[in-house]
């Protein structure tokens, strides 16, 4: 037995335990670029398949303020309270300078970070679009081998292009602003038709008319989009964490949704259809990598570079000339 594989095998074997203090080293090996870590990563992924626990994965997006760490904090003592063990994945952005992120989420979820059955990893985006980090789909794994019910997954903010977390997650809430002015453009397309419910957030005191006011307008907006292939109708609800009001509707609202798509079967369908992205994800990932780290297209890709610049040639025919060197490499 290599030393590798007695690391590998020592390290699932406490992931399983869910031995939180090995669990974030996993993670971090996962997160690593780092050839001799990749390694490890894919032999520690592989023995945690093999116990992997069909959690509830719940994806959390909303504009920046609109309280989604908070949300998240008492959403989850709710379900801690209710005997689940959770898990949070919290998605901080990158510099696009530095590469480096400030990773905050775990000192503003300080109460459910002291929570035995709750588990809380932020995660740097390193340059992954679509609001997660690159090694999100990984890392649930590890959480389900761990024995986690729920994963809620906050991303770094909405956006048109914000599909990555619909491809990883069974559930996907949208928190919204009471009259922040946004009630009319719930019409529009992208995220909102991605949504399983809608939660309009900071429903209390002064916010509660305007907050019923727009769970209107979005429920209205929704009757215009076309139907979920799986047969779920969006709801839209009002809650307030900061006052923990709301919340319970929230998680029962998953519950009905997460029993209705596995009695007509698109639960299990779309699991299948994740993988399956993910695949072609991971498979997109190797290719580029394997490029850029080709000595012989460097200078190639350099000269092309310039000429691009300079004018001298469109990206277009410089991209199909670098490939066909790739291909002969």
């Amino acid at each position: 037995m290599t030393p590798d594989v007695a690391y590998i095998n020592d390290l699932s074997k406490k992931v399983i335990e869910n031995d939180r203090t090995t669990l974030a080293k996993a993670i971090t090996l996962i997160e690593s670029t780092k050839k001799e870590h990749q390694k490890i990563a894919e032999g520690l992924l592989e023995k945690c398949l093999e116990y992997q626990k069909e959690s509830v994965r719940v994806g959390i997006t909303g504009v920046p303020g609109v309280g989604k760490s908070t949300f998240i904090e008492n959403f989850g003592m709710l379900l801690v309270h209710r005997g689940k063990k959770v898990a949070v994945l919290t998605i901080d952005p990158s510099s696009n300078e530095t590469k480096g992120s400030i990773l905050g989420d775990k000192v503003r979820m300080e109460t459910l970070s002291k929570e035995k059955n709750a588990f809380i990893r932020p995660s740097p985006t390193s340059g992954s679009l679509g609001g997660v980090a690159r090694k999100t789909r990984e890392t649930i794994i590890l959480l389900e081998a761990a024995g986690y019910d729920v994963i809620l997954i906050e991303t770094v903010g909405v956006g048109q292009n914000e599909t990555a977390v619909r491809d990883m997650t069974d559930f996907f809430l949208l928190l919204k602003l009471p009259g922040a002015g946004d009630e009319l453009q719930g019409i529009k397309r992208g995220v909102m038709e991605m949504a399983d419910a809608i939660a309009i957030n900071k429903a209390d005191g002064q916010n509660v008319q305007p907050a019923e006011t727009a769970q209107l307008e979005f429920s209205r907006a929704l009757h215009l989009l076309s139907a979920k292939e799986n047969g779920w109708i969006p709801q839209v609800m009002t809650c307030s964490a900061m006052q923990n009001t709301g919340l319970k509707p929230i998680w029962s609202c998953i519950e009905k949704f997460m029993l209705h798509t596995k009695e007509n079967g698109s639960f299990h369908r779309t699991r299948k259809q994740q993988n399956k992205k993910w695949l072609r994800h991971h498979l997109n990932h190797i290719l580029l990598q394997d490029f850029y780290d080709n000595p012989t297209l460097s200078q190639a890709l350099s000269s092309m570079e310039e000429k691009v610049m300079e004018s001298e040639i469109t990206p277009f025919v410089a991209a199909e000339r670098l490939l066909r060197a790739y291909r002969k490499a």
